[in-house]
């Protein structure tokens, strides 16, 4: 019976996008607002279904390219909260992101894109 279950899930969610970082942090998000709706007097409980409701939605989607495209740049906003070893920093000429290490005082940072130099404390 339970085989029989599975694979009746397995082909319903055969070419649909599934789970992943994204879906799960808009999941946690949800929690919280329904936590914190239950405290704070303001209209949070409105928030977390929608923000269920786009999980749900994400996760049986079919348009895979544009869910991955999605989850990529959410992943990319995490980056310099994940990296703690080094600081990002923006050229002020073409607004490329510049990554460099943690620690080394007053440098000199060189735009790999554009050549463009500027000074950053890190």
């Amino acid at each position: 019976m339970w085989n029989k279950l599975r694979d009746g899930i397995s082909r319903f969610m055969a070419g649909r996008y599934g789970m992943d970082q994204l879906g799960m942090a808009l999941l946690a998000a949800a929690l919280v607002f329904v936590f914190l709706s239950r405290f704070v007097y303001a209209p949070l409980w409105i928030v977390s279904p929608a923000l269920l409701g786009f999980a749900v939605y994400r996760t049986y989607s079919r348009n895979i390219e544009r869910r991955t495209r999605e989850n990529t740049r959410f992943l990319h906003l995490l980056d310099p909260l994940r990296d703690r070893e080094h600081r990002y920093f923006r050229c002020p000429k073409c607004r490329q992101k510049v990554r460099v290490p943690r620690g080394k005082g007053r440098i000199a940072i060189r735009c790999p894109k554009c050549g463009e130099r500027f000074e950053r404390t890190t």
